[in-house]
Parts: C-alpha cells; structure tokens; sequence
C-alpha cells in the first residue's frame, strides 16, 4: 500500500535506524510513507524491541509491524525511540510536512444539531463513547495490507481538516472526506478487515459503520442509510458494507469516510488515488 501525498503524487520514505555497528543481520526499523499532517506511516522493527514516537509508547505486533500516524495538528517535528530486544537504542528525529486547510460553511442544518440540548449531550457523549471503544481495538492482524480504495464514487463534497463553520457558528474541524452521493448507492469495504462496530441512529452520525484494518487502524462509515453487514463479521475491499444515506447531521445525502490510527484522525485521502473522473 503507498500512501498518496496531498499532490496524489506516490512517495515512499525509507528510514533505517541504527546505534553505533549493529550486529550481523540486524534489520534495525524501516518507515514505509509520508511523513505529512494526515498521513499514515507503516513501520518494521526488529522482534521485541519497543517504540515510542515523542515519547508515548507506540503498540508494536509481535511480528515487529506497527503504525504512525500524524494528525491534522502535528508538529513540524517527531522523535522516534527504539529500544531493541538486546540493548541497544536509537531515536531519529521526523520532519513533518504542514498544511493549509480550507475554511467549509455549511448553513441550513437543524438547530438543535448544532447547539444540542442537555439530553441530546449526554446521547452524543455515550454514542461518541461507543466509537470510541472500537477505535481502541489492537489487532494483530495486518488487514490494511489489502491497500484502500474509495469506498463511493460521487463528488468530494468535504475534505479533510478543513475548520466546519455551522450555521455561522465555529465547530471542531472535519476529520475525513464527505463524498455527495445518490441516497441507495453502495457504499463498500475501503480496505480488508472486521466490523468493529454497527450502530443505527446516531445523534450526529446516523447509521455508521466501523472497520478494524488491524494495529490500531481503522475506517469510519457515516450518514448510511442501510447496513448490509454485521458487527464482527470480516469484510474484503470491495465488498458492499451499506448504502448512502442521510442520517444524523446532514444537509443532504453524502457517505462521511474517516480513517484513524486509535483516536488520531487521518486523511483517507492520502491512501487512495484520485477520485474517479466519473464521480468527480
């Protein structure tokens, strides 16, 4: 899988960390990527060494595969340290590439979804909860391996980090990319992995669907109308998950999609190529 830079153009960055003459063989850890606000990093180290990227510990597969991530508000820089199984350290200092994002308004939307009431915050923070608790999930599976496709075809109606303005009021930036579509339209897999979560009627996200793509990884699925699938079932890129709709917080039917490494959003539009001409 090569993720796409924001010119779509493929890069790939190989690092290899090393301390002083590491022994015959030793691989020392290799970054497949960008290094970009919104990028996805693959990585592999040496079996049982351990990771942390500024500090916090990085989950590492018992094979040596992990993932970075770097959210929309990243730094200009990130240290990486690795203490591998037989003593030796080492660390490397990124270079993250920033952004510009777009300012989005969307007027037209229903009051209480902008300013919701009391009871409505207390709904909202126990369905953000849920989504929360299959964004934790760890899976020693590397599902991502399949690669990402768009999951619709349609107009790119919303893109990534761009700061959402509400009926004229301020509100948290857009994490994922909005794809205006038919309502019914089939929405598929954008990668291999297991349905970690399949819920309807959410305040905000309507009918939305979660996919475990293993390490950490996973995709988001909002606003659907039906859901084609069932939570733990596993799932293969291309394969029909649900269908457009518009549920939850919408001004018309359109598929959010979001990819996060745990709780980090990133921008799916950096793992595929270019929207198809015909849903441009």
């Amino acid at each position: 899988m090569a993720p796409r830079s924001a010119r779509n153009a493929v890069a790939w960055a190989l690092l290899v960390l090393a301390a002083g003459a590491p022994p015959a063989g030793a691989a020392g850890i290799i970054l497949e990527g960008i290094a970009i606000q919104g990028s996805l990093m693959i990585g592999r180290v040496e079996v049982g060494a351990k990771l942390w990227l500024d500090d916090v510990p990085v989950p590492v597969a018992k094979n040596g595969e992990f993932l970075l991530g770097f959210g929309r508000n990243a730094g200009r820089q990130a240290r990486i340290k690795v203490a591998f199984a037989g003593g030796r350290t080492a660390s490397r200092l990124l270079r993250i590439e920033q952004r510009e994002f777009k300012i989005e308004r969307i007027d037209g939307l229903e009051p209480k979804k902008v300013t919701p009431s009391p009871e409505d915050l207390k709904r909202i923070r126990a369905e953000k909860a849920l989504i929360n608790e299959a964004r934790a999930r760890f899976t020693e599976k590397s599902y991502f391996r399949s690669g990402f496709i768009w999951p619709a075809e349609g107009r790119v109606s919303g893109v990534y980090g761009s700061q959402r303005v509400l009926n004229g009021k301020a509100r948290a930036p857009h994490l994922g990319v909005d794809i205006a579509a038919p309502k019914g339209s089939l929405v598929v897999a954008a990668a291999d992995g297991v349905v970690s979560l399949a819920y309807n009627g959410m305040f905000f996200s309507g009918n939305v669907m979660v996919i475990d793509h293993g390490l950490g990884l996973g995709s988001i699925y909002a606003h659907l109308e039906r859901l084609l699938v069932k939570e733990g079932q596993r799932v293969e890129q291309g394969q029909p998950i649900a269908t457009v709709g518009a549920t939850g917080r919408v001004t018309g039917p359109h598929l959010h999609w979001g990819i996060h490494l745990f709780r980090v959003g990133l921008d799916p539009a950096l793992l595929v190529p270019p929207m198809p001409a015909a849903g441009k």
